[in-house]
């Protein structure tokens, strides 16, 4: 059975029943945003949590440890170098003990159902690759929100992903998607993918309802909250960026899990760099509704 060690703050909330906000580490260490951003994306997530009255708890292995929240000490470790980790991995990274162990979306699921932590905040989701019918490329993040029953929060999924397969998948799992204050299902850069979310919301009071109404034990939620509108960015150059880029990959023999970074790479080169801080803004701002819906469900 997964037990965490959870920080000091982070036991002395979930002992009184207090907000906590999981959050992932892959976009905190090298294997995310370029140094200094990392650094940037960690100090802003945890500080709009703190901000909306809840605890941050970092998901992390370190020395082959599994840990929900940090301490203060430990955030350069968590910035540098790191393995990185999806839900399948931890057993691994454990008993191999890896020095860090960076979490993806399904691995910080799993550890803050195992530590108890109902509300978790991300960049984006992984989903259903474009192709995945021959591939069978689909991502672990999807089996890990019907399998836990936490509440995840994102901006939806990587423009680069078959996101109408993917919200099919999400439907058959049985996971609620609710569009915050929102009718489309955003695609992480820009604020809409062309496809509606089967339910809106507009209050964390009402999300908090759902997940409480659905029962503890069940699947999970996922909250799509679109980037703030001045962030966005241009949603027909990205598209012309990610076909080039997709079709690179497909040449070069790129798949898997080594997809994602490589788009993400050229989505920055193409920018200008226009897509760090979108993504900085997106993850803080995330990290802001989902201490909100911390907040409403621990009330």
């Amino acid at each position: 059975m997964l037990i965490p060690v959870l920080s000091s703050e982070v036991a002395d909330a979930l002992g009184a029943s207090g907000p906590v906000v999981a959050l992932e580490s892959t976009i905190f260490s090298h294997l995310g945003l370029p140094s200094p951003h990392n650094r940037d994306a960690l100090e802003r997530c945890c500080r709009a949590v703190r901000d909306a009255g809840a605890v941050p708890a970092v998901t992390a292995v370190i020395d082959g440890v599994a840990r929900v929240g940090i301490e203060p000490d430990e955030h350069d470790l968590i910035c540098g170098p790191a393995r990185k980790m999806a839900e399948r991995d931890l057993g691994v990274a454990i008993a191999q003990r890896w020095p860090i162990g960076a979490t993806t979306v399904s691995a910080a699921v799993a550890l803050a159902a195992a530590a108890g932590v109902g509300v978790f905040a991300t960049g984006g989701i992984g989903g259903v690759h474009r192709g995945a019918e021959i591939t069978g490329d689909i991502s672990a993040d999807l089996d890990a929100l019907a399998n836990h029953p936490v509440i995840t929060v994102c901006a939806g999924a990587k423009a680069f992903l078959d996101l109408g397969r993917t919200l099919e998948y999400l439907e058959t799992a049985g996971v609620a998607v609710l569009g915050w204050r929102h009718d489309d299902f955003p695609a992480f850069y820009t604020r809409s993918s062309g496809h509606a979310v089967p339910h809106r919301v507009e209050s964390a009071s009402e999300v908090a309802a759902i997940h409480l109404a659905r029962g503890r034990d069940r699947v999970g939620v996922l909250v799509a909250v679109p980037i703030p509108e001045a962030d966005e960015l241009d949603a027909a150059y990205l598209d012309a960026v990610l076909d080039a880029s997709l079709a690179d990959a497909e040449r070069s023999g790129i798949v898997g899990a080594q997809v994602t970074p490589f788009i993400l790479s050229r989505i920055a080169e193409a920018t200008s760099g226009a897509s760090i801080p979108a993504n900085l803004a997106l993850a803080e701002h995330n990290a802001a509704v989902a201490a909100a819906i911390a907040v409403a469900l621990a009330n």
